[in-house]
């Protein structure tokens, strides 16, 4: 027996915009599910900045934004009846570390400037405690004369390799930096333009690698605090026949 053929239903005008309005629903719900799954396979988090670090203030540098801070970037300065001295540096939270460099046959003194295309892992020489990216001597009667000094005098664009955990695992990141000498005003001219990590735990970052294969989460410009603290000791300062040695204070928490 032959089946009737079917005659096509005729829907109203109002049914076709219901019809028309679910499908938009489901296909903006759809779209909606990737954008929140998508951050979650990215590799590399980035964020940008433009943070100033200025005398007697710390910038506190939170790497995966969970509010807790990473690592402590400040510039303390002193003077005495003589000289103006002033320091910028890092110093790591808890167990946190820092790629360090060798100066005079030390390599816990100076954190280290590295170029971009670094590699950051787990056979790095990370070494935990406070480091000094910069050093700072001038006359105080004399705003010409005096010295920067250390592996982040007048560069652009180096970056500071990082090391520090997140619930238990261990992460690799990157800050990068601007820094620059006034004598004149006794300080480090220093921003801080952006910083990333490695969201695989233990996987190694490129300094300067803002994504990874094929994933990356891009975070806005960073608003980072930097309050003010009390001004603080800098350490030993001694003065030689001929000029100034090289100040060995270490930071203090």
């Amino acid at each position: 027996m032959k089946r009737p053929s079917r005659i096509p239903a005729q829907l109203s005008e109002f049914l076709h915009q219901r019809l028309n309005s679910y499908a938009l629903a489901a296909s903006a719900a759809g779209v909606g599910v990737l954008a929140l799954v998508q951050p979650a396979a990215a590799k590399i988090v980035y964020t940008k900045a433009h943070v100033w670090i200025g005398v007697k203030h710390l910038v506190l540098l939170d790497l995966n934004h969970d509010g807790i801070p990473d690592f402590t970037l400040y510039q303390r300065a002193s003077t005495d009846n003589t000289l103006y001295n002033w320091r910028l540096g890092v110093r790591p939270r808890r167990t946190n570390a820092i790629w360090p460099a060798s100066s005079n046959g030390k390599t816990n003194y100076y954190a280290s400037a590295l170029l971009p295309g670094f590699r950051l892992g787990s056979k790095s020489p990370f070494l935990s405690g406070p480091k000094v990216m910069q050093n700072g001597l001038a006359l105080r009667h004399e705003t010409s004369s005096g010295v920067c000094y250390g592996p982040w005098n007048n560069v652009k664009n180096r970056y500071l390799g990082l090391k520090f955990v997140i619930r238990g695992k261990t992460h690799f990141g990157w800050a990068r930096l601007n820094v620059g000498c006034s004598l004149g005003h006794h300080k480090a001219i220093a921003w801080l333009t952006g910083y990333a990590y490695e969201s695989i735990p233990d996987k190694p970052i490129i300094t300067g690698k803002t994504k990874g294969q094929d994933d990356i989460v891009q975070r806005p410009d960073a608003a980072l605090t930097a309050p003010t603290v009390k001004t603080a000791t800098l350490g030993v300062l001694a003065i030689g026949s001929p000029g100034f040695s090289i100040w060995r204070g270490e930071e203090r928490d």
